[in-house]
């Protein structure tokens, strides 16, 4: 069976890089270097994008859950897209897809990541890969029970690549440029498999989720303080006991009171302000590869 990729851009409607590079792609196809491999490329959220939107009823990617493939409500544009993409792309689709990989950009400070759900082998395999080449951060987000229902889980290998910083609505070539060549050098290294051609990482550093936290707020449950000048665009810089947090307009400097040293990420992202998340924070570590991974992800390329 041929190695096929889902490619999407525009998940969320309002970030448009991805969904502009897809889209002159679409005109000329010497665009994007392929390499070979077959992809298909869409937009996740149409009509959130016509409508210059982040979601019309709720995230789409948070809609990916199984109880809402069961029972489909048809009033939710969401869920249904969510459904529309797996009935095409998923494991029985139609145009069934080994891989999704899924184009964000990011108000924060983020520069270029890689985001990996849980720990699955193959998801690890292929982050490591790409961080070995482009040295890219690589996120894992796990053990967070009220952030599940992403896109990528429904594949059975998938990551999500955020760009940034981009204010949502706005083009900006920079991150027009990173979206293209992180594109290309997946779809190369994905070829190097399928030719056995290539050489795996002894090692890979990981930022590991831990917790997000919220800004403080008052009684009345509103936000009362905004994050620290220090503190803000400083993401993927670890934090010491007593750095500032968060800054209240009477002067008071709320500190960073843990003993370890987190690292914290997605630092007043703008999108993430109804979620009541002002950042998250991570942990830094370094992972042995492991001989499995690379079995998995070969195996998934090389299925038949």
């Amino acid at each position: 069976m041929q190695l096929k990729v889902l490619l999407v851009a525009g998940t969320h409607g309002n970030e448009i890089n991805g969904i502009w590079l897809f889209e002159q792609w679409e005109k000329s196809s010497f665009l994007i270097n392929t390499h070979g491999i077959k992809t298909y490329k869409v937009i996740g959220n149409p009509e959130a994008k016509k409508a210059g939107r982040r979601y019309i009823h709720n995230d789409l990617n948070r809609s990916f859950l199984a109880e809402s493939f069961s029972s489909v409500d048809s009033s939710n544009l969401e869920r249904v897209r969510a459904n529309q993409l797996v009935q095409l792309y998923g494991n029985q689709g139609e145009n069934s897809c080994q891989i999704a990989l899924d184009f964000h950009t990011t108000t924060a400070s983020m520069g270029s990541c890689l985001v990996v759900y849980g720990r699955r082998e193959t998801d690890l395999a292929l982050a490591g890969l790409i961080q070995n080449k482009l040295g890219l951060p690589i996120y894992l987000h796990e053990s967070d029970k009220k952030q599940t229902g992403f896109l990528v889980e429904s594949w059975p290998c998938g990551i999500v690549i955020e760009i940034g910083p981009i204010g949502q609505g706005l083009l900006n070539s920079r991150i027009i440029s990173q979206t293209k060549l992180i594109l290309e050098n997946f779809l190369e290294q994905l070829k190097d498999i399928e030719n056995l051609n290539l050489c795996f990482p002894n090692e890979l550093i990981i930022h590991r989720h831990i917790k997000t936290i919220d800004f403080p707020r008052d009684e009345d449950e509103n936000i009362n303080a905004y994050v620290h000048p220090l503190r803000q665009s400083k993401d993927w810089y670890p934090l010491k006991k007593n750095d500032e947090l968060f800054y209240k307009l009477n002067g008071e400097i709320i500190r960073y009171e843990e003993n370890e040293s987190y690292v914290p990420v997605f630092i007043n992202e703008a999108a993430y302000m109804e979620k009541n998340i002002a950042m998250s924070f991570t942990k830094r570590e370094i992972w042995n590869f492991e001989d499995n991974w690379r079995r998995s992800l070969i195996e998934l390329v090389h299925q038949k």
